[in-house]
């Protein structure tokens, strides 16, 4: 079994930058690519950002490119979204999510295991 875990979230003031942090534990063998997704009440769950198995490779969504950026660290076996200039529009629940692939993918369809989420709460 294998278990993502994210922190970080919280309440945040417009302008802030936010750290979010994913540890995978468990069977992490389970686990290379990684994404984050965030999900807002009454809507479906969208991709922000995912990170290959060895962090060579990154994609980031459109909508967020030159405010969020992904890492890892696989000695920890941890996974990070910065974010940059916090929106309200930015107020989501963000979920750490992993799939057994060297690269990740922007469909949550092809994910196996995610984390609980952290909420981040983003005031004007």
């Amino acid at each position: 079994q294998v278990t993502l875990v994210e922190s970080g979230g919280g309440l945040m003031q417009a302008g802030d930058s936010l750290r979010l942090s994913c540890v995978v534990s468990g069977r992490t063998e389970y686990v290379a690519a990684m994404a984050w997704f965030r999900q807002s009440e009454g809507k479906e769950r969208e991709f922000v950002s995912g990170i290959s198995y060895n962090g060579g490779y990154t994609d980031v969504a459109e909508s967020v490119k030159v405010r969020f950026f992904v890492s890892r660290n696989n000695a920890k076996n941890e996974a990070y979204l910065e974010v940059d200039i916090l929106r309200h529009e930015d107020t989501d629940v963000y979920y750490c999510e992993g799939l057994a692939r060297r690269s990740a993918a922007r469909s949550e369809e092809d994910y196996a295991t995610w984390g609980k989420g952290t909420r981040d709460t983003v005031s004007s």
